[in-house]
């Protein structure tokens, strides 16, 4: 299971540390992945942090992810990395199968405080614009199928959910910290990544802008 801290981001500035290996000596494969991994997080991560206006959206948890990437990391002005998986609910779920809507794809967890804090304002906005063609995704890390109901049962949140038991979903989208969100349009292209928790107008702001009518 990814291990997870409750933190809040660090402001960006200064040039990160680079840490030479002695001559001759061989990085093994596995400890090379996980680097690039972690240099392309950071980098979704710093982008999304400067598309917000230099500061982050409220509380975060970090996460440290594992497993090896497939596929590009999620890059604003192009087409929204594949997903597919099963949902909570057992259906089959394709992100290619929604264009044509606007998708709110966002990460969290139900053992994520800030991710708790704001799942109350996720449903009531997407309860307001789902009547526009807004469809709500929140994939949920570390988590299967029955705690994932157990929540959104209890809490009552009617959008769709997916597990993310392995954390592979999280990994190919780079994931660093949650809740991150990240806005789609019509057409499928990635449009916003917004990292930390939203005030309910933040989250009507960004569907607003993508044409969605509340």
């Amino acid at each position: 299971m990814t291990n997870h801290v409750a933190a809040h981001p660090a402001a960006p500035g200064g040039t990160p540390a680079i840490v030479r290996a002695p001559r001759g000596a061989r990085v093994p494969g596995r400890i090379a992945t996980i680097a690039v991994l972690l240099v392309t997080g950071a980098l979704v991560l710093a982008a999304a942090y400067l598309t917000n206006g230099g500061t982050a959206n409220g509380g975060l948890t970090n996460v440290n992810l594992t497993g090896t990437p497939n596929g590009p990391a999620p890059v604003v002005g192009q087409a929204a990395p594949a997903l597919t998986a099963t949902a909570a609910d057992g259906s089959a779920f394709n992100l290619a199968d929604l264009k044509g809507k606007i998708v709110w794809l966002t990460f969290g967890a139900s053992w994520c405080q800030p991710c708790r804090a704001e799942n109350a304002d996720v449903e009531a906005t997407y309860e307001a614009f789902k009547a526009g063609g807004v469809v709500v995704v929140q994939v949920y890390m570390d988590e299967d199928a029955t705690a994932v109901n157990d929540y959104a049962g209890r809490v009552g949140l009617t959008y769709l959910k997916v597990p993310d038991p392995a954390g592979q979903i999280a990994t190919n989208y780079r994931i660093l910290g949650i809740p991150t969100h990240f806005f789609i349009d019509r057409d499928g292209v990635l449009r916003e990544i917004k990292v930390g928790t939203l005030q309910a107008e933040a989250m009507a702001k960004a569907l607003t802008d993508l044409g969605a009518g509340g």
